[in-house]
């Protein structure tokens, strides 16, 4: 399941993944969330905090994963990965390679670091 964050500024974000993520929270949260973000803003600040592992995902949470990454490639600021998945977290690190922006990863412990990280202007 996914849901919104609320303890996160207005030009950031927050995504909370727990239990079993579908394509229908991809639908439902995610991709209404991030065009509204993207309109605001131009460009989207991100924290993804899973609480769930990848393995939770469904096929078709991922193809839509992959879609929006796409959609929104050039909008992209900084996102912040929160896990104790370490082949997320080192996979978020090297995401910078691939989007503009920044991306980070970092362990559920350093939420704080992230929220503060992934707030801030670049």
């Amino acid at each position: 399941m996914l849901s919104i964050m609320s303890d996160l500024p207005p030009h950031v974000l927050g995504v909370r993944a727990t239990g079993a993520v579908t394509k229908e929270d991809f639908d439902n949260v995610l991709k209404p969330a991030l065009e509204s973000l993207r309109k605001r803003n131009g460009k989207i600040n991100y924290l993804l905090l899973l609480e769930t592992t990848v393995s939770n995902f469904t096929v078709g949470a991922w193809l839509d994963d992959v879609m929006l990454g796409i959609k929104h490639y050039s909008h992209w600021n900084r996102i912040a990965i929160v896990t104790n998945e370490k082949l997320v977290e080192k996979f978020s690190d090297a995401f910078n390679f691939v989007v503009p922006g920044n991306s980070k990863g970092f362990t559920l412990s350093e939420l704080a670091a992230a929220k503060e990280w992934v707030s801030g202007v670049q």
